[in-house]
């Protein structure tokens, strides 16, 4: 195969929020004007006013992924800066409410709240997206089929959302909990073929209740615009090197699946209610759980899991010339996900006698430094 052909693309977004207070703000549109002025129409609104978006371009690698989110990142914190506003890179706020936001008024947001209602009015979440490239349409949902078993690993390497509204929720991805709100999302069943997947598409466009397949919110889905698969299982990452590291594990995945078609050999399809089972044991303990091994049929710890992967992929992972990136997820674990350094940073404060108050204080402040951090 033609490893040039596994292009990435990588979304990421993320939440506005004030310097003195930690609460979330809605920027001017001078704002958005001046950081699409330096970033192009790479940067984009979100549904809420507070948030904010951006997209890489296709890029051929990790390295070149690394390049374009480094200076996204950068250029949106310096940005942010000359309007007393920070960025902040976390799947959910430490503790402001979904009831203060105000959506963007632009048309498609405005549309979608009419159709999903309270649904989506809660959305005061945010999440990485990554895209892999393959062009050829039926291959798409062949390796979404194979691949679904390995977006619970994807999840707790990445989760950032152990709050909400200022409680602490008792799991790493609170996140997925507000999203499983709105309808089409979750692990998809496994599909025979693309023309299942256009035929069963067809059936909701048909019946009119969605417009087109962007409207599908699986945790993993043929992307509308681009001949790529879209990973969207994943919590917004903090740290961009955590980022990297899921993206070159997703990107290796996939190579590693279409490889073994190559050989006539395929990753076992298993039933959605499996693998969405460890979606939830994924959401609950992150890095520190365990999840199922369903060729023991055990609960196996994610850190041997980790290092099985690490593993069957280092042969990919030396072709995609990301090994780095890939190994970084052994530090995700060792270290523990950014949900995990929220929780210990607030049960740190809050034993020392500091007020609730200024502990989810201080969290927005570890925050917007980390989500900087490293970027010079």
């Amino acid at each position: 195969m033609d490893d040039l052909a596994l292009t990435l693309g990588v979304e990421e977004e993320y939440l506005l929020v004030d310097p003195e207070t930690g609460d979330t703000c809605n920027p001017p549109e001078e704002f958005f004007s001046a950081c699409q002025a330096e970033l192009g129409p790479s940067v984009t609104h979100e549904f809420l006013q507070c948030q904010i978006e951006i997209a890489t371009p296709i890029c051929a690698n990790v390295g070149d992924a690394r390049t374009h989110l480094t200076h996204a990142r950068k250029t949106l914190s310096e940005i942010a800066k000359t309007f007393d506003l920070r960025l902040m890179a976390a799947s959910t706020h430490p503790f402001t409410s979904w009831r203060k936001q105000k959506p963007t008024q632009k048309e498609r947001y405005t549309k979608m709240e009419e159709d999903l209602q309270g649904a989506i009015r809660r959305m005061l979440i945010c999440g990485t997206h990554v895209h892999v490239g393959i062009m050829d349409a039926g291959m798409r949902i062949d390796v979404m089929n194979q691949v679904r078993y390995f977006l619970p690993h994807m999840l707790a390497l990445s989760t950032s959302s152990p709050f909400w509204e200022g409680d602490l929720m008792g799991m790493k991805s609170y996140r997925l909990a507000v999203f499983d709100g709105m309808p089409r999302t979750g692990i998809p069943e496994a599909m025979a073929s693309i023309g299942e997947y256009e035929r069963m598409i067809g059936m909701l466009t048909n019946a009119g209740v969605i417009e087109d397949a962007s409207k599908i919110w699986w945790d993993i889905r043929p992307s509308v615009n681009f001949p790529t698969l879209e990973a969207r299982i994943c919590d917004m990452c903090t740290s961009l090197e955590d980022t990297l590291a899921i993206v070159a594990l997703y990107q290796c995945l996939v190579r590693m699946i279409i490889h073994l078609k190559e050989r006539n050999i395929k990753w076992r399809n298993y039933p959605a209610l499996l693998i969405g089972e460890n979606r939830w044991l994924a959401q609950r303990f992150g890095v520190t759980g365990s999840l199922i091994d369903f060729g023991k049929g055990e609960l196996v710890s994610f850190e041997e899991l980790n290092e099985e992967m690490i593993g069957f992929l280092m042969q990919h992972a030396e072709a995609l010339n990301c090994v780095p990136e890939l190994l970084h997820t052994r530090t995700i674990v060792e270290r523990g996900s950014s949900a995990c350094r929220q929780v210990e940073i607030y049960e740190r404060e809050i034993t020392a006698g500091v007020s609730k108050k200024t502990a989810l204080k201080m969290i927005v402040d570890h925050l917007v430094e980390e989500t900087v951090m490293g970027l010079d």
